[in-house]
């Protein structure tokens, strides 16, 4: 089912080997390969074919070497595999590190090994003695490469000059940095500290000119540089070195030196500060190097605290508290005795732990039972708890009062008698909602029945009043007043 192609000049082969590099264009693709054997007269049928992917199966070629011999010491210069060639398998150079092996040309010689940068220098060697060795390149976490062919060289003698400053090395504390030498020139002579960010190194090529001065190391006349300002907040690995110059315009650079600035780096002490309460003793704890260093943040600090009674007749050994808050107590005290304190700053990540402070004590007071902490945290407890009940039901009750009143206001449950719902063309919501006494219209009707008028008929002896119109107030006049005196003693209807 596979179209099947034939492979320029692997046709007709008589040998048992084919270079057929010029049909792959795709490293990371599969490809199939079959043959067959071929006579003048005959063909032999397909053998199986063979999947392949050219990425996978490629093997890392050994990488192109130069050397120079000076003052002692070994130069190397490496060019990566596939330096030269127009189509490459392993497009990123700055994926590939290195690993060198040499020795002396001598019959009992001791192998040595170690990692180089593509330019990079060999030291610690005997003068004027033949040195050999080969290059392997390799991708870390890949492949491991084929090594070079060996190439010898000898070294030539070491010319010691007074000017190079010596002794370069690395102090550091709380992330502050300083590089220190030694000169051993009797004159006048000046200093300028370079720096070069480590990755570059990973670069082929000459590296001579992307090397930095350190701001305020430029130029100086004593042997001490500061070079904290150089360190981001997420340091690096660097390389530093030093530039001697003469007044005669000689110039000599020192070694250099490799730092990475959270290995490299020694932690402070931390300072203490106890204090105590009713029933505590309560420890606080700031940061090596003071409360506003934020530069040891990537160390992820923790604290060993150790306490200890400080008195002569007891023997009782000091106890200690890990705590990664820089705030501590402790409990159990035992009145009218001297405590005493200290702390010690130290990171798991990096395995690194600093001096511990200085010792902070303090007298507890007389008279005080410091068994009863338990009991006292309960009953606070306890007591906040009820009071926040109390507080509940209280607020619970007013909303209820005020959810009836307003219910009671907007939606009363009982409304007016049908026969007076609607008085005057005006319904009536809620009697507290009237903005204007309303005007009715009523007559009063009443009947007087005297003992005479009994036989006579109830429609001729009914009389009435006229009806009066006011803003809803009953009236009477005179004549109403002393015709209800006349018929005291009768029978109202």
């Amino acid at each position: 089912e596979m179209e099947w192609k034939k492979l320029a000049g692997c046709q007709n082969v008589t040998g048992t080997r084919c270079d057929f590099s010029s049909a792959i264009t795709e490293y990371d693709m599969e490809y199939y390969v079959r043959l067959r054997a071929e006579t003048r007269e005959d063909k032999s049928p397909w053998s199986s074919y063979f999947e392949m992917i050219p990425s996978e199966m490629a093997e890392i070629g050994p990488p192109e070497i130069e050397l120079q011999s000076t003052n002692g010491v070994i130069k190397i210069k490496l060019s990566p595999p596939e330096a030269n060639q127009a189509q490459k398998m392993w497009i990123d150079d700055l994926s590939f590190k290195y690993n060198v092996i040499f020795w002396e040309n001598s019959s009992n010689a001791e192998l040595r090994k170690q990692s180089i940068f593509p330019t990079d220098t060999i030291r610690d060697l005997a003068p004027e003695t033949t040195y050999c060795l080969k290059v392997q390149a390799y991708r870390p976490l890949e492949k491991e490469g084929l090594f070079s062919p060996v190439h010898c060289i000898k070294t030539t003698r070491k010319v010691k000059d007074l000017l190079c400053p010596t002794n370069v090395r690395v102090s550091a504390l709380n992330m502050k940095f300083h590089l220190h030498w030694k000169s051993q020139y009797k004159e006048s002579v000046r200093y300028t500290v370079q720096y070069l960010l480590a990755f570059i190194k990973n670069i082929p090529g000459d590296q001579s000119k992307k090397w930095l001065s350190v701001p305020g190391c430029e130029n100086i006349t004593n042997t001490k540089c500061n070079f904290t300002s150089i360190i981001p907040p997420s340091p690096g690995l660097y390389y530093l070195r030093v530039q001697a110059m003469s007044e005669y315009n000689r110039s000599c650079l020192s070694y250099e030196v490799k730092i990475d600035p959270l290995i490299t780096n020694e932690i402070g002490p931390p300072d203490v500060k106890v204090d105590i309460s009713d029933v505590l003793l309560h420890i606080q704890i700031s940061p090596p190097g003071g409360s506003e260093n934020e530069a040891l943040r990537d160390y992820g600090l923790s604290y060993r605290v150790l306490y200890w009674k400080n008195s002569s007749n007891n023997e009782e050994e000091a106890k200690m508290k890990v705590v990664k808050q820089r705030i501590a107590t402790v409990s159990d005290l035992t009145p009218a005795t001297f405590y005493c304190v200290k702390a010690q700053a130290f990171s798991e990540t990096y395995n690194k732990s600093s001096p511990f402070s200085k010792e902070e004590c303090i007298r507890t007071p007389r008279g005080r039972s410091y068994k009863m902490l338990p009991l006292i945290i309960l009953a606070t407890f306890l007591g906040a708890l009820i009071a926040i009940l109390v507080v509940a039901v209280l607020i619970i009750f007013v909303l209820y009062q005020a959810y009836n009143k307003i219910k009671y206001v907007f939606f009363p449950s009982c409304h007016p008698p049908s026969n007076i719902e609607d008085v005057g063309g005006q319904l009536f919501s809620s009697p507290y909602l009237l903005t204007e006494e309303p005007t009715e219209n009523f007559c009063v009707i009443e009947s007087i029945i005297t003992e005479e008028t009994k036989q006579t008929d109830f429609g001729e002896g009914q009389h009435s009043k006229p009806c009066s119109r006011d803003s809803g107030n009953y009236s009477y006049d005179d004549d109403d007043i002393s015709g209800s005196k006349a018929s005291e003693g009768k029978e109202i209807v």
